[in-house]
């Protein structure tokens, strides 16, 4: 993943300090800048915050393509929209669950909570997949 180059980019684009940008998001300064040096992986909710405040796309944010803007259907992300996109990918892939988990390095039951809602997928594996499989993240969130 390179995120932090965008996050700086979109931040500098705006004229904003990390200090600012932090206060907009109610974090500590040292926080966000740990998400622009890649220190910490951005969580998903902050992520989708910061595409939201920026109206960029999170693909965009991830580097997965060059699309800044998408028709955004849902600012908020579901977690139930977000399970079932992820299990249509899976199924219309021929992926089991326990192959995927393989792939991603995890276990089935992670794969089985994300698709029946319980939590939001994990950034890095959001990202693993989109990479692999050239899928969009903004899509598998329900987003777009």
């Amino acid at each position: 993943m390179n995120f932090g180059n965008k996050l700086k980019e979109l931040r500098m684009e705006k004229n904003l300090t990390q200090e600012q940008i932090a206060n907009i998001f109610g974090i500590a300064r040292i926080t966000y800048n740990h998400y622009e040096t890649q220190e910490r992986v951005l969580p998903l909710e902050r992520l989708n915050d910061i595409a939201n405040y920026y109206t960029v796309s999170i693909d965009y944010i991830l580097g997965l393509n060059n699309t800044k803007k998408y028709k955004i259907i849902n600012k908020e992300l579901d977690k139930k929209i977000s399970g079932l996109r992820i299990k249509n990918f899976r199924k219309e892939r021929k992926i089991t669950q326990a192959k995927l988990a393989n792939i991603l390095n995890t276990t089935q039951s992670t794969i089985a909570d994300y698709e029946r809602g319980r939590y939001l997928i994990a950034t890095p594996f959001l990202y693993e997949i989109c990479k692999k499989y050239n899928v969009s993240a903004d899509y598998l969130l329900g987003r777009i």
